[in-house]
């Protein structure tokens, strides 16, 4: 057990280190409120702002967050001929500036933890930092950084093979290390000689299964953006113009009769996918698994190619019976490649298929999670050794889950008990029409694995924490204070 200390002193504080955005990166967040509130500690966090962090973190008022100001948005879109300038100018400020606050703006803490990547320069400096406050240095392994590096550059490049001696070199300097996965310990202590203890993703306790006071709650919220397509009029925008003057009463989801709230027999199918929008995640895939479904229920119920789109729609309003439902993708996240997938979203024309972008606060995300009856994961992993933590949220909403197969995705999903894999679009589309079918009430296949993700249950972040993360935590600190 970590000892308690005084709040006031060095051995009280503990620093976290994120070179990114607090709010996009939740593994973080769940540091910082476990060293607060399970070990009783002063947290300091020096990161990037953009996204606002879960209310949790801010309203701690043993947490205190230092925000750095970000490499400039211009600099990042500047002529390829400019990129080996950027590569070396944007690290070498972001050293300086990480070196000011964990030198100047912070109190000496008893350790710091690191999350990786990136790892240039975040490694080098927290450790140069250590060093000269004397503090302890433990690495949280998301992944490696070299082999995101290697998606732009391309894995022969110089700068990914330096990058890579980098990360290498300083990650055997850490007094500690967490990684997320099984495959990651192995390949760190086989190659890398760093010894670290799998410390897996769990969501917290605000994870769980919206009720229908919840559903209903948080689809008026939306109602705006759910009723907005990307492009032409789709199936669920016209189920919106029909609700026109009903808002409050009636959602894609759920109508409120009196004082209560019942879930709609005609209601969508609600699909979720979050994502940071990056190239290690193939979005044209759910787009072409979605073309299929749509045209592949259309041949099965042998609909003739004249029958108009509002039609179809106007029969799925007025609740006649289905065989399959409307699919409403919901695709939450930022990122850089947001604009280009929502261009070929809005130059899709599908009958029985509607797609949504969004960003969703810290507090909304766990309900629309709660809220949906599946969840797509597109991640392959840069390194194909770290696990995708929205699909750990997931199970904590009791959401099964298709997710793209890869070397070590096994280590979470559960083929048949809280999800399922496949390879292609062609696979997802194949899953799609067999989870659906007879949705809501008839769709046997999606109820089994639906209950079967439930009664596994999942384990909670804070017990996951207490067993793993905060034992290495203590025998660190013991060894550098000996």
């Amino acid at each position: 057990m970590m000892e308690e200390t005084s709040r006031k002193g060095k051995g009280g504080r503990a620093c976290v280190v994120v070179l990114g955005d607090l709010g996009r990166s939740p593994r973080m967040q769940y540091q910082a409120l476990s060293l607060a509130c399970q070990a009783n500690l002063e947290v300091d966090i020096v990161a990037y702002g953009g996204s606002q962090p879960h209310s949790a973190l801010l309203e701690h008022k043993s947490i205190h967050v230092h925000t750095m100001t970000p490499w400039p948005k211009f600099l990042q879109n500047l002529p390829w001929i400019f990129r080996p300038v950027t590569l070396l100018l944007k690290p070498l400020i972001q050293f300086l500036m990480l070196l000011w606050f964990l030198i100047v703006r912070i109190h000496s803490p008893a350790f710091f933890i690191v999350q990786n990547p990136p790892s240039v320069p975040t490694l080098i400096a927290v450790k140069w930092v250590s060093v000269l406050k004397r503090s302890a240095f433990i690495i949280d392994w998301h992944n490696f950084g070299h082999t995101l590096l290697a998606l732009s550059l391309g894995r022969n490049n110089s700068f990914v093979a330096v990058y890579r001696w980098i990360e290498k070199h300083f990650g055997k300097m850490a007094d500690g290390s967490f990684c997320v996965t099984k495959a990651m310990q192995h390949e760190l202590a086989e190659n890398w000689d760093i010894k670290a203890t799998v410390f897996y993703d769990q969501p917290p306790g605000f994870f769980h299964v919206a009720s229908l006071q919840e559903k209903h709650e948080l689809f008026c919220r939306l109602h705006n953006n759910i009723i907005q397509p990307l492009g032409l009029q789709d199936c669920v925008s016209y189920v919106g113009a029909r609700m026109l003057g009903h808002e409050h009463q009636e959602t894609l989801l759920t109508r409120l009769v009196d004082k209560d709230i019942f879930l709609k027999q005609n209601r969508s199918a609600v699909v979720v996918s979050s994502t940071s929008w990056t190239p290690d995640e193939d979005f044209s895939i759910l787009l072409e698994a979605a073309v299929m479904y749509d045209r592949r229920v259309a041949a099965i119920l042998n609909e003739d190619d004249s029958i108009s789109d509002e039609f179809i729609w106007k029969e799925n309003y007025d609740e006649k019976q289905c065989l399959y439902p409307r699919l409403l993708f919901i695709i939450t996240g930022k990122g850089p490649d947001r604009q280009k997938y929502e261009d070929k979203i809005s130059k899709l024309h599908l009958k029985r298929v509607a797609f949504r972008t969004m960003w969703l606060s810290a507090e909304d995300y766990p309900l629309l999670l709660g809220s949906a009856d599946l969840g797509v994961c597109l991640h392959t992993s840069s390194s194909g050794l770290d696990l995708p933590m929205k699909v750990v949220d997931m199970f904590g909403c009791g959401l099964p889950v298709c997710a793209v197969s890869y070397s070590c995705i096994n280590e979470l999903v559960k083929v048949g008990e809280n999800g399922l894999l496949f390879s292609s679009s062609s696979e997802l589309a194949d899953e799609l029409l067999m989870l659906f079918r007879g949705f809501p009430n008839e769709c046997n296949a999606l109820h089994s694995l639906k209950n079967s993700t439930i009664e596994m249950g999942s384990r909670r972040w804070s017990t996951e924490w207490e067993e793993h993360a905060k034992p290495l935590i203590s025998q660190v600190i013991a060894q550098y204070q000996d």
